[in-house]
């Protein structure tokens, strides 16, 4: 099992905030297994970021890199600090980086939207809200079933939503429009759409 304990395979947001104009908080499943492909990468084309920008566009957002969107008030991050093992995430996983991903949320004093990127978010999310309120933020159910109704926890708005990166997205073109539209939600939300 990798854990926290497996710093080298960590992969940690590399961006320079102002913590303070962060209002969106977009969580994704796990980082990719090569750090050139993840959403801050400086490298040509990183895929995670490439998808992103697309569903920014196809959300009517002029967002042409990372920092397009760091300006819009929006950190993106992974539950999980590592790539994954396969194609699913392990439980066990997700519990030993919750810490990290605490902590993310409590650097942004003006949070106000916090979007699940995929099955695995919500699954972290809801366990920092078990641990803080005994109760999920996001009910159980079918993304496609919950993703319109309005949650909240802490005064925050949550919005599940598909995974925002990855393959399946290129295949998927229904969650990619689902995932566009939640992004076109969120900022109507923030006042930037």
């Amino acid at each position: 099992m990798n854990t926290l304990d497996d710093t080298e395979a960590l992969q940690l947001p590399d961006v320079v905030l102002n913590t303070g104009s962060i209002r969106v908080i977009m969580i994704g499943e796990a980082p990719p297994e090569d750090p050139d492909d993840s959403f801050y990468s400086r490298a040509a084309g990183p895929a995670h970021l490439t998808t992103l920008l697309s569903l920014f566009g196809a959300a009517g957002a002029a967002a042409e890199s990372i920092q397009d969107i760091v300006s819009m008030g929006i950190y993106v991050t992974t539950a999980v600090k590592r790539p994954k093992d396969g194609y699913a995430v392990d439980p066990a996983l997700v519990r030993a980086h919750l810490p990290v991903l605490e902590e993310e949320l409590r650097l942004f004093p003006r949070l106000g939207v916090v979007m699940l990127m995929g099955d695995v978010a919500k699954k972290a999310f809801n366990m920092i809200a078990k641990k803080r309120s005994k109760k999920n933020a996001v009910s159980s159910g079918l993304t496609y079933k919950v993703r319109k109704n309005e949650f909240y926890f802490e005064s925050k708005r949550i919005f599940p939503s598909y995974v925002m990166a990855g393959g399946n997205l290129l295949i998927e073109k229904s969650k990619a429009a689902m995932v566009s539209e939640d992004i076109q939600r969120m900022l109507r939300i923030i006042g930037g759409g």
